[in-house]
């Protein structure tokens, strides 16, 4: 069975399923709206300030926009954050302090983060080398959380729990919203003073709250994933509790400017308009996924999540095989892709990856994993991992072409 022909009997099986991620978008979307016009949001707030910035309106309004969108109780989105491991380690470096324990409790980083703990790499300013420890609760062998060993894993000195949402490079279900509430009523439980931070990239919108909302104390994210619509240039954003909200951005611009500093570069018109696109960009790219999911599967590929099964973030997995398979699917991807679709995507090394990495990404903006794109590492078990997708039709064609480029598993 050729692409077209396989991909159109997907899109046929998966209406209901489409018609109720719809229905999400438009609850979702709801919530931005609301907190809009609490906010009162206007044509002045796009305006930017330059210099310190400082004073600068649009931020201020988007900062407090985002934190009820969030469900927190203050937030920072900035341009300045260069991605969103740099939101992350901003949060990091700001609330952990020598002598705290940062404990992983879905088993190991995303590779990024590797660096950024001392995991990997040395004489760099890790967190290692300012006397924060790691340690890692391991997945069990479903790569489910060990909620027997969370129960008593926290330590009078672990200052931080992290909680990864996505799945990132890893074969195993990304957590659930009442998942990360589960968690934190676990850690809580044992030390209430033990902050608990979410990576909530790729997560936004993805469900009708966010971890913020069910106990989390702190998440970060980038801008040129979900939140960010698809539209906006660069940039991230930290929401959960306000005082550590401030301890992070002490650390991302200085102590005593915190959240005070930072233009916005002329790009406060973007950031509300992409914050107000992001429910309906995350509803098209989990269509994608749906759509990816189900036709790999039937042509008999090991998929993650499996067809039908509720979205957590907007990441799909499919497990290849083949270094060359995993080359032909980013190839086919490219090839479809409105930018820059004459490339070949070759295995090269990436800042911050420990594999090669083949990557596809014909975006508009630089690295955005909103739009429509997949990479993977090569290494085993040769996956790949699809993300985004202004909206599902472009999925579809893309689809179409990896499934002539790779066959039948």
């Amino acid at each position: 069975m050729d692409g077209s022909t396989l991909v159109q009997q997907a899109e046929q099986s998966l209406s209901e399923t489409f018609s109720n991620i719809d229905a999400q978008v438009k609850k979702n979307l709801r919530r931005v709206l609301s907190a809009y016009h609490s906010h009162r949001v206007g044509v002045h707030h796009f305006s930017g300030v330059t210099g310190y910035g400082h004073d600068d309106l649009g931020r201020e309004v988007l900062d407090r926009v985002f934190a009820e969108i969030a469900g927190a109780e203050s937030a920072i989105v900035r341009v300045q954050f260069v991605s969103g491991t740099h939101a992350i380690a901003a949060a990091l470096y700001g609330v952990l302090r020598p002598g705290d324990e940062l404990l992983s409790v879905a088993g190991a980083p995303y590779d990024t983060l590797e660096e950024v703990i001392g995991i990997r790499g040395e004489a760099q300013g890790s967190l290692k080398d300012f006397g924060i420890s790691y340690r890692q609760l391991e997945l069990t062998s479903e790569g489910a959380i060990d909620w027997q060993a969370l129960r008593s894993a926290i330590q009078p000195h672990t200052g931080m729990v992290t909680i990864q949402r996505s799945c990132g490079y890893s074969w195993r279900p990304s957590l659930s919203i009442d998942d990360i509430e589960k968690i934190v009523f676990y850690v809580k439980q044992q030390n209430p003073n033990t902050i608990c931070f979410v990576d909530n990239c790729y997560g936004e919108f993805v469900n009708e709250r966010e971890p913020t909302a069910v106990g989390a104390d702190l998440m970060a994210g980038s801008l040129i994933k979900n939140p960010g619509g698809t539209i906006v240039a660069a940039g991230g954003y930290i929401a959960g509790r306000a005082d550590l909200v401030e301890l992070a951005a002490c650390r991302l611009t200085a102590p005593g400017v915190g959240s005070s500093g930072g233009a916005t570069f002329d790009q406060n018109r973007l950031l509300f308009q992409g914050l107000f696109l992001a429910p309906q960009m995350v509803g098209e790219a989990k269509k994608g996924n749906h759509l990816t999911a189900y036709v790999f599967d039937q042509l008999g590929y090991p998929v993650n999540p499996a067809p039908l099964t509720a979205r957590r973030d907007v990441i799909q997995a499919i497990k290849l095989g083949s270094p060359e398979k995993v080359i032909a699917f980013c190839r086919a991807i490219q090839q479809h892709s409105p930018i820059g679709s004459y490339l070949d995507p070759v295995p090269s090394g990436m800042p911050g990856y420990e594999s090669e990495l083949v990557m596809a990404g014909g975006t508009f903006i630089d690295g955005s994993t909103s739009e429509f794109s997949a990479d993977g590492p090569l290494r085993e078990p040769y996956t790949v991992f699809c993300q985004g997708g202004t909206h599902w039709t472009h999925v579809a064609i893309a689809l179409e072409a990896a499934i002539n480029a790779v066959g039948a598993a």
